[in-house]
């Protein structure tokens, strides 16, 4: 996926912080909630990530066919449930968008025998 119908698609990553303990509580909530995005038109895939280097730290990945519908989204009523039921986990967070340049998908990457 390199493109999407009117052009490169969007991705935002978030990083987020979460309370220490409360990790396993976090991952159920953003599952259960999970749905407000991906069901969304726009929304291309999400993704939960986990850091291996830093303790209590998530990064929530999604694509999405444009910046103007991630907008829209970002301002709906179901984004802010969404996000009002996660905060109780969140110590502090921080988010970049970006647009995918290059996709080189996992046949690209395979090593040559």
């Amino acid at each position: 996926m390199t493109m999407a119908d009117s052009g490169p698609v969007f991705r935002v990553m978030l990083r987020m912080e979460i309370v220490p303990g409360r990790e396993a509580e976090f991952e159920r909530v953003w599952y259960s909630v999970g749905d407000t995005v991906s069901g969304n038109p726009a929304n291309l895939g999400q993704w939960l990530l986990r850091s291996d280097d830093e303790e209590s730290v998530y990064y929530i990945m999604s694509d999405w066919i444009d910046e103007a519908r991630f907008r829209e989204f970002e301002r709906s009523d179901g984004h802010v449930e969404h996000r009002r039921k996660l905060h109780p986990y969140r110590v502090k967070g921080s988010m970049a968008t970006m647009k995918v340049v290059h996709d080189l998908g996992r046949a690209a990457a395979e090593p040559v025998r």
